[in-house]
């Protein structure tokens, strides 16, 4: 199989400078691991603490990307790998992928839900209200949509009331246990959503940091589990690594995202 690796660095909806950082390193550790020379997408630009509605309209242009590169590689023939700074991305990306993939069910791994709305909302952060745009619970501008059925959470433990509310009226599933993820995407194809804050934050930093989350080891045995289950794992996108300025210890932390997520991946050929 063929892959397409993108560290995707203009801004969505950054509001610190390690996220964009994260994605340069990461992707091109990854396109090392596969043998594919990581392509870098957009301009980092400053991060800065944003409303929902300008990070929408200033940025729709870096977000619009997302989905295409997603759809180039799948209609293309090839396996996304996709890194990008926060979860925004989804907004297209996911939608993207439940056209292209009938029947694909997304794995969403994130300490949070992301899933509030302009109604329950609490800081206004266009991050934590994406996976509920992406599957249409209010209106993002984007065209298409992933139903909320197809969507599988897990890890999530930092969850605003009003997003929880949100999350049973839509539908979606949470996982609790991890031994029953497997079972919740069995003979599906899977698109995997990783959001680095899933892991604990005493091991990986985190932008929002939660604590009670996977080892690295931890994550990276569910993932095969995922891999084995799954009728085929058909992309990934990993958000969220807030990496240091320190080169040593942003190396560090890469081989350790890296290593987690390596399960999910096919062989570049």
């Amino acid at each position: 199989m063929t892959v397409s690796v993108v560290g995707l660095l203009c801004r969505t909806s950054d509001r610190t400078p390690g996220g964009a950082r994260g994605a340069a390193a990461l992707s091109e550790l990854l396109g090392d691991r596969v043998s594919v020379p990581a392509r870098m997408v957009g301009t980092p630009r400053d991060p800065h603490e944003a409303s929902w509605q300008d990070d929408l309209r200033e940025h729709r242009g870096c977000i619009l990307e997302a989905g295409g590169q997603v759809e180039d590689a799948l209609a293309a023939g090839s396996f996304p790998i996709l890194c990008a700074a926060e979860c925004t991305i989804c907004l297209t990306t996911l939608p993207t992928v439940a056209r292209c993939v009938p029947g694909a069910r997304v794995l969403w791994l994130d300490a949070h839900g992301d899933f509030n709305t302009p109604q329950t909302t609490p800081s206004g952060y266009l991050g934590g209200m994406c996976l509920a745009g992406a599957c249409g619970r209010w209106d993002s501008g984007f065209e298409g949509r992933l139903d909320p059925a197809d969507v599988v959470l897990v890890g999530s433990r930092d969850l605003d009331a009003g997003e929880r509310a949100e999350l049973d009226l839509a539908g979606v599933a949470r996982v609790e246990r991890f031994s029953q993820v497997a079972d919740a995407v069995d003979g599906a194809p899977v698109y995997v959503h990783v959001d680095l804050d899933v892991l604990d934050p005493d091991l990986f930093p985190a932008q929002f940091p939660a604590s009670g989350g996977l080892s690295d080891a931890g994550l990276g045995r569910l993932l095969d589990e995922v891999a084995q289950a799954a009728d085929r794992i058909v992309g990934v996108e990993i958000t969220a690594f807030e990496a240091p300025a320190d080169a040593i210890e942003r190396e560090r932390l890469t081989a350790i995202a890296a290593d987690a997520v390596m399960p999910l991946l096919p062989v570049a050929v």
